[in-house]
């Protein structure tokens, strides 16, 4: 009897354990509280002569599917950038989506990377992938790594080997109006 007791208890323990949320699911459900909203923000770091200076910054965290997260991310009337998040296998891909405004591709369009482990429960890095490695060779040594919790969304680009560094803030306690649809969406 003692034995089925404790075998019991493994398998209850056990199963507790193996329901626990991993720290990418985690990072992905934080992303998801904020399907809808959207979100004005400040530069926090970049170059001097960075063209985003100066300008309205707005991410709108416009859709949210089980797998699949999609950010327009405004820079006053340039509606150009959307950026795609896709949640596999335990890891997550972070693409960013170039559109003119007639809604065509830009040529330089769907480059980012894949998380190469289950990061944390408030961050997670994108080192950059083959793809874009091929389409933009600069870019190669890109590392881009989003923030998330109650209070802020920051999106982040470090070029190693390089004093290339970008990131943009989002205060998550004050939502905003949601703008209209980025270029190249159907609504």
């Amino acid at each position: 009897m003692k034995k089925l007791a404790f075998l019991l208890a493994l398998l209850i323990c056990f199963s507790m354990n193996a329901q626990e949320k991993s720290t990418t699911q985690k990072f992905w459900e934080a992303l998801q509280k904020h399907c809808g909203k959207s979100f004005e923000g400040e530069i926090i770091e970049a170059p001097a002569n960075d063209e985003f200076r100066g300008k309205k910054l707005v991410m709108h965290v416009k859709s949210c599917e089980k797998n699949k997260i999609q950010i327009p991310f405004f820079v006053g009337e340039d509606k150009s950038r959307t950026w795609v998040l896709t949640y596999k296998n335990g890891k997550i891909t972070l693409k960013h989506d170039h559109r003119h405004e007639d809604g065509n591709p830009d040529k330089v369009t769907q480059y980012g990377g894949t998380s190469t482990n289950g990061g944390s429960h408030n961050m997670q890095f994108f080192p950059a992938d083959e793809f874009t490695s091929e389409l933009i060779p600069y870019a190669s040594m890109n590392v881009w790594w989003i923030t998330v919790d109650d209070k802020k969304f920051t999106y982040n680009l470090r070029r190693i080997g390089t004093d290339r560094v970008f990131s943009v803030s989002f205060d998550l306690s004050e939502p905003v109006e949601n703008p209209e649809s980025p270029w190249g969406w159907k609504d």
